[in-house]
């Protein structure tokens, strides 16, 4: 039976009062918090650093799992783990080597894991796949909250369940981008168990009712 997992990404929270924020999507039932930093340098916008990580560390008890859309990685990597990040992923295209990056997270005592955007090809995980904790699948195009999920995400997602599945490792399969109780489902068939929502959940008055309803689809699957 599949563990589940729903991150509500907090890029799609209320700033002014985050702290309280992060405690309710917990209340309301999410397993992680999925923290967006961006650089405006990789990617065209600019969100949030490490000291916003470790503000929100003391209200909440679940893994913070913190995405780096941020070019170079090395430099920051650190500054997360002591932040309180318990996973930390990157896009392979940020980093001059892949392979340090990954240890230089576990060396910090966090999960590690890589980005892959709806172009880039899964064919950087052939030399690292004993060193990655997880893999995110962009089912939008990074950059900005609030897109459309992309269905050829749906494929991808399949393929790396296919090599996670080969591997015999225990690695998590994160999707992200355009999630939400219609298509969260569809996501899970193809392979992935966690699942990073952000306008769906933080956009809604009930959080609650919200993460119930994703649940809800997700039990059905290959029931």
């Amino acid at each position: 039976m599949t563990q589940y997992r729903i991150a509500p990404s907090i890029l799609s929270a209320d700033f002014a009062r985050l702290g309280e924020e992060v405690r309710n999507v917990v209340a309301a039932g999410a397993d992680i918090i999925h923290f967006d930093v961006m650089d405006n340098h990789y990617v065209p916008n600019l969100t949030i650093g490490p000291l916003v990580c470790e503000a929100i560390r003391p209200h909440v008890q679940v893994p913070i799992d913190v995405h780096l859309m941020v070019k170079p990685v090395d430099r920051i990597i650190p500054d997360f783990a002591k932040a309180g990040a318990n996973i930390i992923t990157f896009h392979p295209e940020a980093s001059d080597h892949v392979d340090r990056s990954l240890q230089l997270i576990r060396d910090h005592g966090c999960k590690a894991g890589l980005v892959f955007n709806p172009a880039t090809p899964l064919s950087y995980l052939e030399h690292v796949m004993d060193k990655v904790d997880i893999i995110l699948i962009m089912s939008v195009n990074p950059g900005f909250g609030g897109q459309s999920f992309i269905p050829h995400a749906l494929k991808k997602i399949a393929d790396a369940r296919r090599l996670i599945d080969e591997s015999g490792r225990d690695i998590m399969l994160e999707v992200d981008g355009g999630i939400k109780i219609e298509n969260i489902a569809a996501a899970a068939a193809a392979g992935a168990d966690t699942f990073v929502a952000g306008s769906a959940i933080f956009g809604k008055p009930d959080y609650k009712a919200v993460i119930d309803a994703m649940r809800a689809n997700l039990a059905k699957v290959g029931a």
